[in-house]
């Protein structure tokens, strides 16, 4: 079977976007390569490789998952489903806490819900002076972010725990969190390929607002004087964040949208 051919085998059955990426990491070529040499015979294993996980994308497991990898903000993270995917829209978590830890010396920075640890990492590499604690309850999502922030040259104190309860006593001038936030009974949790996901990283089992509550009712005994904290949320929970957070105390309470204009990530600050 030669990279033509492969192609032409997953045509039909799912996109050809896809098609092509999976066959690129399966016989490790590149895609100029692939536009130039389609005659090119597929190695018996590779094609095996390929063949299984075009199955595999069309019972819509997520592509990430399959090649083990996706990006961030410029830099390739390892996944699995043992953590969510890096999506673009976590990059306006990062970009407004970038803004908040400028003109911060050795900054304490602490993120809450790691997962795959790209918001850590991605804060830890920016702010090299900064000192960064990352948290999960998963013993498996914090094996993907170590793993992550040793092939990344990243330098993270990883914690396992609920929420604050590994940090307990100490101050952080910036508090980060991407938490489950899908309400339970919303239907996009069975699409898109979300039911490969992990369950607990996405929803907290009701309203959606549950983490959210615990974040922002813990983060005042954690932020230093004049700290931050920022947590990305759905579409619909702006305004709900905001009455948390000023209800806690917390001034200036805001929300920033996404590049699609809607409401992303909300904060506030002591």
């Amino acid at each position: 079977m030669t990279l033509a051919e492969a192609l032409t085998a997953a045509r039909g059955r799912i996109d050809r976007l896809d098609a092509r990426l999976l066959l690129e990491y399966a016989a490790g070529v590149t895609h100029a390569y692939l536009l130039a040499r389609p005659e090119t015979p597929l190695a018996a294993p590779a094609g095996e490789a390929f063949l299984a996980w075009v199955e595999r994308r069309a019972a819509g497991e997520p592509l990430a998952y399959i090649v083990g990898e996706a990006g961030f903000r410029g830099r390739v993270f390892q996944v699995s489903p043992d953590v969510l995917i890096p999506r673009p829209e976590t990059e306006v978590l990062v970009e407004l806490a970038l803004a908040r830890l400028d003109g911060i010396e050795r900054a304490r920075i602490l993120d809450l819900g790691t997962g795959s640890g790209i918001v850590a990492i991605t804060l830890a590499l920016e702010c090299p002076a900064a000192r960064v604690v990352a948290v999960d309850l998963s013993a498996a999502a914090i094996s993907v972010a170590r793993t992550n922030a040793g092939r990344l040259g990243a330098v993270i104190d990883f914690r396992r725990g609920d929420w604050y309860a590994p940090v307990a006593g100490e101050r952080f001038d910036l508090v980060v969190a991407n938490p489950p936030y899908v309400a339970a009974d919303d239907p996009h949790l069975a699409r898109n390929g979300l039911p490969f996901e992990p369950r607990q990283a996405l929803t907290d089992g009701g309203d959606g607002l549950a983490c959210i509550r615990a974040i922002v009712a813990g983060t005042a005994e954690q932020l230093a004087p004049g700290g931050w904290v920022l947590f990305e949320h759905g579409w619909d929970q702006g305004a709900a964040s905001r009455n948390l957070l000023t209800a806690a105390g917390f001034q200036a309470a805001f929300t920033h949208p996404d590049l699609a204009g809607i409401d992303r990530v909300s904060g506030g600050h002591l």
